[in-house]
């Protein structure tokens, strides 16, 4: 018996307006700096690198802007390799191919869901062994989770190969005191409309290398030289974030804790309410750190639940709820066909099991009570009616 009750939709994870932005916004369009840079621009970069203890940031027009530009400084060209993880938003990953190198994934370990160490380590090991070793490794902490970096460092740094860490989704995560995004090389966040924070689209590449961030802003600015004219020694991108958005972001970051503080009672609330199902098990909190709970993600025993993921989706949408399966692997893309995949183990994909047996659920900061109860009998009840 399916569980049915339309209604207004709800939705994964939207905009959470706290009217702070209009004041920021307002002063752009008083000033006329409505276009890229101005002081929102300026005070939207301090305010990121000063929240995260990072010694430099550049707004951009998105996280893949951001990784694209970190990829470019590290000189990643055509016939070289890249490390990325698997288990990842294709954005990841799409600015290899943009540079013309090509991709080699790593697979998850089943703690975080993050990049295993292990794998990394085999992916090294044959690397060096073929003379080849990765320009970069991009390292992603996923729905919030920071990955195993202390592990994933040691590894890296053996071979003494940079890390750009994919912070998109983790923006106020703390592992082993740290801010997420400070641990590699270069960080990078994404303020997309579904983020912890927004500027309807934008991102932010940061680094305590003084000097990359300079050059980083050159290359996302035309790599304009200076002159009384226009003057490019070499290629540049048109990536800086309007002084409009960086208002908008302003506004955001005054109320990200905030957003942290009702991410993590919405996971509380879920977890609460439904771990007595055998079936579910909640994404771990890795120990030692803090995750900003981004999205409230499980995966279901299917043989136990009686009901698939699909099925759940299928049945969540009948009802004006919007779920969706964890991130299809990169390695399984038609995109990737043809990029080569290094498993948990030889025998074991952790990231395609994820993929199969984990659901995203509602985990707007705007959603209200009674919607988070709807999403929970909505999953009970079909729970119950599937045995």
């Amino acid at each position: 018996m399916l569980y049915t009750t339309k209604g207004k939709r709800i939705y994964l994870s939207t905009p959470h307006m706290s009217g702070k932005e209009m004041k920021y916004i307002q002063d752009a369009f008083d000033s006329n700096w409505i276009a890229p840079l101005g002081f929102n621009v300026d005070e939207f970069e301090k305010g990121i690198a000063n929240y995260i203890g990072a010694k430099g940031a550049v707004a951009v027009s998105s996280g893949t802007a951001a990784i694209h530009l970190a990829l470019s400084l590290l000189d990643v060209n055509r016939g070289d390799t890249v490390f990325c993880s698997t288990l990842t938003f294709v954005a990841s990953a799409n600015p290899i191919l943009y540079q013309g190198a090509e991709p080699v994934f790593i697979d998850s370990e089943p703690n975080s869901w993050n990049m295993c160490p292990n794998a990394l380590k085999r992916a090294f090991e044959d690397a060096a062994m073929n003379g080849k070793l990765p320009k970069a490794v991009i390292i992603v902490n996923l729905y919030g989770q920071s990955a195993k970096m202390d592990e994933l460092l040691s590894i890296c740094k053996a071979y003494q190969v940079p890390i750009i860490e994919d912070a998109a989704e983790s923006l106020g995560t703390i592992y082993r005191g740290k801010f997420s995004g400070t641990f590699g090389d270069y960080g990078i966040f994404s303020f997309n409309g579904n983020k912890i924070i927004t500027t309807s689209g934008g991102g932010m590449l940061v680094s305590d290398n003084a000097e990359v961030i300079d050059k980083a802003r050159f290359l996302a600015t035309q790599a304009r030289d200076p002159a009384i004219y226009y003057l490019h020694s070499r290629l540049g991108y048109n990536y800086r974030l309007s002084n409009v958005l960086a208002g908008i972001g302003r506004g955001q970051l005054e109320v990200l804790d905030e957003r942290i503080k009702v991410k993590r009672e919405i996971f509380e609330t879920y977890k609460r309410e439904l771990e007595g199902y055998s079936c579910l098990s909640f994404m771990k909190e890795l120990e030692n750190s803090f995750s900003n709970r981004w999205l409230t993600v499980l995966t279901i025993d299917d043989k136990k639940a009686g009901i698939t993921v699909g099925e759940i989706v299928d049945a969540f949408a009948e009802n004006d709820i919007e779920a969706r399966p964890v991130w299809k692997p990169l390695h399984t893309q038609p995109l990737f066909k043809n990029s080569k995949y290094y498993p948990h183990n030889n025998e074991k994909s952790i990231s395609e099991k994820l993929f199969l047996t984990g659901i995203c659920l509602p985990s707007g900061t705007n959603m209200t009570k009674e919607e988070q109860i709807k999403v929970i009998n909505c999953l009970k009840n079909l729970l119950i009616h599937s045995k």
